[in-house]
């Protein structure tokens, strides 16, 4: 890197850079490095543009920001402009590039966080800052919010807040957030998806019991072979295909830009085609039941009385008790079943005045270029708002390169976010921002 290189990096990349430098990565379960050191950076970032920020602690050090910025017409709903300040762990024995460091090379800007979603954190500051230093102000009321604890599900931060907190969100209407704004290549073509609805979320528990025993009798009340067989229910079940109203405007709309008749083409088919971006859209058309981690023992040659296993349960928006319903025939009357963490899903029309204001500032920077909707199979900290009536989209705009595999980079290895699509977004918000 030339001396002075980073000097001519946006505020918007260096700000993000910076948070990346503070490591807030979240285990669950309560463990996680606090985000109050974050949390200081972005209220010192707030007060310096002259306004009060608030820092709440759910737990210690487990910190979420909020501030209420008035906007011209404070009559209109006001906007949740919000992120959250926490990530996945990272292992640096994977990366090659210390995942801590906020490096800059080949034209992105490289760590945890640097695509979930820091890139956003640095983006709604640096955009409320150009409306704010020029002397003007946002059309509508902005309440902007840095959660905590968004990746182990918004207990403590979204969750809380809503919970605890719901004056904070007066007068609300609408908020915006991750994941969605992003382009994907569609045969060429290049299209924003804009997120308006997300599947529901139970994360389980399940517990095998038997009888503790010298490793080498035979045994048949094996609790690691009681678990082990509804692991591999869950896993392998293939939940069914099932189109939610917005999964069918996207497929509607990809085949007309393919020129494939939808009813001759499946929806996997069609969704497949887009590539590596495909690949995270699928789960939306369907249940998934993911294993992900397996507890069972402590000594070779004992086999244990109980074993445990943690799936993941993403539902379609509208069937959460449905699945729920049959769970425990998969996985047979024997194995409990606990719930750890759950969520509600939630999908809403693409269209009205926010949609029409995202399609408006997109049409601006990228003219030309489509904007579809899309459901997110994971889930954001707009699950909780909407329990206070606040309809929630995902809409972190970014022009992306179509090599770029950049769903892919959400949890994965080696994160990373072209430096020109941090600035392309911080452009797209501040007239999101005047304008909606």
């Amino acid at each position: 890197m030339e001396p002075g290189f980073e000097d001519s990096l946006s505020e918007t990349a260096r700000i993000a850079r910076d948070l990346i430098r503070i490591d807030t990565s979240n285990r669950g379960g309560g463990d996680a490095e606090p985000e109050r050191p974050a949390a200081d950076y972005v209220a010192a970032y707030l007060s310096e543009l002259g306004l009060e920020p608030t820092i709440i602690e759910s737990a210690p050090g487990r910190a979420s920001v909020i501030t209420r910025i008035e906007g011209r017409e404070p009559e209109l709903p006001a906007l949740v402009l919000h992120g959250h300040l926490d990530v996945v762990p990272a292992d640096p024995a994977n990366w090659s590039v210390d995942p801590f460091a906020g490096v800059i090379k080949d034209g992105m800007l490289w760590g945890r966080g640097a695509v979930d979603m820091k890139d956003m954190d640095a983006m709604m500051l640096t955009s409320v800052a150009e409306i704010l230093r020029s002397g003007d102000r946002p059309r509508r009321t902005i309440i902007l919010t840095f959660f905590a604890d968004e990746e182990a599900g918004g207990g403590l931060g979204s969750q809380f807040l809503v919970e605890n907190h719901p004056e904070l969100f007066a007068g609300a209407g609408t908020a915006i957030s991750e994941v969605g704004g992003y382009s994907i290549d569609v045969s060429g073509e290049r299209a924003y998806l804009i997120q308006t609805g997300e599947k529901a979320l139970d994360w389980i528990r399940i517990r095998a019991r038997g009888t503790a025993a010298h490793g080498s009798r035979l045994w048949p009340d094996n609790a690691v072979t009681r678990i082990a067989e509804a692991v591999v229910a869950l896993g392998r079940k293939q939940w069914p295909v099932g189109l939610t109203n917005t999964t069918r405007e996207l497929i509607a709309a990809l085949a007309e830009i393919l020129g494939e008749d939808p009813q001759e083409v499946s929806p996997t088919e069609l969704i497949m085609s887009l590539g590596s971006g495909g690949g995270f859209i699928q789960a939306s058309l369907q249940t998934t039941t993911n294993p992900t981690v397996l507890q069972a023992g402590y000594k070779h040659n004992v086999i244990p009385d109980t074993a445990e296993a943690l799936i993941d349960v993403r539902a379609l928006p509208g069937e959460q008790e449905l699945v729920r319903s049959q769970l425990q025939e998969i996985v047979g009357d024997d194995i409990e079943i606990e719930y750890l963490t759950s969520g509600i899903g939630f999908e809403v029309p693409f269209e009205g005045e926010a949609i029409d204001a995202m399609k408006a500032v997109l049409e601006k920077h990228d003219p030309g270029a489509k904007v579809l909707p899309y459901l997110l199979s994971g889930g954001t900290d707009n699950k909780w708002l909407s329990m206070l009536g606040i309809t929630g989209y995902g809409f972190v705009p970014l022009r992306l390169p179509k090599d770029l595999d950049f769903p892919g980079m959400f949890h994965g290895v080696d994160e990373r976010v072209p430096l020109d699509a941090l600035d392309f977004g911080h452009r797209v918000l501040v007239d999101l921002l005047r304008t909606y």
